[in-house]
């Protein structure tokens, strides 16, 4: 299949789309002959990251959208729906990642993860399949992560929503298959975005972006080629978190000494210096 002219002219929602992933997916797409709608709650960084598409104003919209609140999604996706005539792709991926211990953790960490990062996908396939099946096409691409097929310690409540992120995703793929709805899900590892920075230590320092992550540019570029495939399951980058993922599931003890000693090395950090990265 052309990974370019899959995309030429989709309606295409994108949450999160103001920065990160979000916004490369959607530069990516526009760059490929997409129409985007940018997602996002905060009314300014909608209209910046907008802004600096501005070289494919005639195919950028926005969207005010609080994804963790059922009735504006439901909101958001009708009305894209509705003016342009259809919604080709909707790409969940909104989210928050805020690493604690579990013992730390309150349950209003997890409702505040579990509401963005699963709610606002459940919420955003809620009111896309229908749309989709009337249209007899569509395609769904959710925002998981590397930690929703690998259980990394001290992110418990991130790890819990992400890999219901994969189970809610490949489910669909294979329920709605023959009615002409794809459905994929991507798990990057570190990927060079801003999100870093939000993760503060005990002196309210932000982390600094690790010097191994990967570009975000390429990240989405990889993304939307694999997502042009069909792809159902898509790792990025595919070197090396699938062979940490291959050998988590084949049982290697190498891997299982990987993540017991990130464990202990991420816990004494956090004891001497208040903060995991």
């Amino acid at each position: 299949m052309d990974k370019n002219g899959y995309y030429q002219d989709k309606i295409s929602i994108v949450t999160g789309a103001n920065s990160g992933i979000g916004y490369a997916l959607s530069e990516e797409l526009l760059k490929r002959g997409a129409t985007v709608y940018l997602a996002g709650r905060d009314q300014k960084k909608v209209a910046e990251a907008a802004g600096h598409l501005s070289a494919f104003r005639d195919h950028v919209r926005t969207l005010v959208v609080d994804v963790t609140k059922q009735e504006q999604v439901q909101m958001a996706i009708e009305r894209t729906a509705k003016e342009a005539g259809r919604l080709d792709m909707l790409f969940n991926n909104a989210g928050i990642f805020k690493p604690m211990l579990f013992e730390t953790g309150t349950l209003d960490d997890w409702k505040a993860m579990i509401d963005t990062n699963l709610w606002s996908v459940i919420y955003g396939v809620q009111a896309a399949v229908p749309i989709m099946l009337r249209q007899g096409s569509g395609h769904i691409v959710n925002t998981s992560s590397l930690a929703g097929l690998v259980p990394y310690p001290m992110q418990v409540i991130y790890d819990t929503t992400k890999y219901a992120v994969v189970g809610l995703s490949e489910s669909l793929r294979y329920e709605y298959a023959e009615k002409g709805i794809r459905v994929s899900v991507i798990c990057p590892g570190d990927i060079a975005t801003p999100v870093f920075s939000k993760i503060v230590d005990s002196k309210g320092q932000g982390a600094a972006i690790p010097p191994e992550a990967y570009p975000v540019d390429k990240a989405a570029s990889y993304i939307l080629d694999h997502v042009a495939e069909g792809d159902g399951r898509i790792i990025v980058p595919y070197e090396p978190n699938h062979l940490i993922y291959g050998g988590y599931i084949l049982g290697d003890k190498k891997v299982e000494e990987f993540l017991l000693k990130h464990a202990h090395d991420h816990r004494i950090r956090f004891e001497k210096e208040g903060r995991f990265i």
